[in-house]
């Protein structure tokens, strides 16, 4: 996979010596891959990412990986509000809900498949941290969307995805603190609190799509609370990655 190199000013130093420890995947919510890229070089946009993929699977280079690109705006995960300075953001050219939203073709997930299986390779990346957009700013976006097939990528080593969770009770506080201990910005530990609802609604276009816009039910419970499990109770000190230039 040989990217094409398209370069964006819209980028920085990353800060305080931050880790790259997050992988943040976005779609581009523009008609064309051409508009979207033309938008990410733009000075004036002061929006970038380190890749752009297309839907025929051509991938663009925007921003060098050392750099802090600008992709993530106001979000937040696991007590860190700079997600920037800690991620590589990928944009996968998708018309998003604002041209209609389509499926991802499958050049488009075969490429970004290689890509991320490079950056992991060097850079280390704990696999709970291959994230949407939508999970660490849950309260306004909901890109890359629940057609993107998470299972997939988790099957490829990128990301994780329990297969069978184990039955949990229904219980809103323990949803809540599930969620929490994945890494989402929750409120009170009811569905009815406006963070913890906006968590609970991005954890499901991540990990349960199929039950997205349906009533709750036990499965529910059962996938944050799998999840959750996955998360280790201690991270341990991350080296320093290899990164593209």
């Amino acid at each position: 996979m040989r990217p094409i190199d398209r370069a964006s000013p819209n980028h920085g130093p990353r800060r305080d010596g931050a880790p790259i420890d997050m992988l943040l995947l976005h779609y581009t919510d523009m008609a064309t891959a051409e508009l979207a890229l033309d938008r990410l070089c733009d000075p004036t946009a002061q929006v970038s990412a380190h890749y752009l993929i297309a839907r025929d699977g051509r991938v663009f280079r925007l921003v060098s990986e050392q750099r802090r690109a600008w992709h993530a705006g106001r979000a937040w995960w696991a007590g860190e509000s700079d997600i920037n300075s800690r991620s590589i953001g990928i944009e996968l050219d998708n018309p998003g809900h604002s041209h209609g939203y389509g499926d991802f073709p499958e050049a488009q997930l075969v490429a970004l498949i290689a890509l991320c299986r490079d950056i992991l390779a060097r850079c280390p990346i704990p696999p709970h941290r291959v994230l949407g957009h939508s999970d660490v700013a849950p309260d306004r976006k909901i890109d890359p969307g629940h057609r993107l097939d998470w299972r997939r990528l988790a099957r490829a080593g990128i990301g994780v995805f329990p297969e069978s969770p184990p039955p949990a009770e229904l219980d809103e506080a323990a949803v809540a603190g599930n969620l929490a201990r994945i890494g989402y910005r929750v409120g009170a530990p009811r569905f009815a609190d406006p963070a913890t609802r906006a968590a609970l609604e991005a954890f499901r276009r991540h990990w349960t799509p199929d039950a997205l816009g349906q009533p709750l039910h036990p499965r529910m419970a059962a996938m944050p609370a799998a999840v959750a499990e996955l998360i280790p109770k201690a991270e341990k000190k991350l080296a320093p990655p290899r990164v593209n230039s």
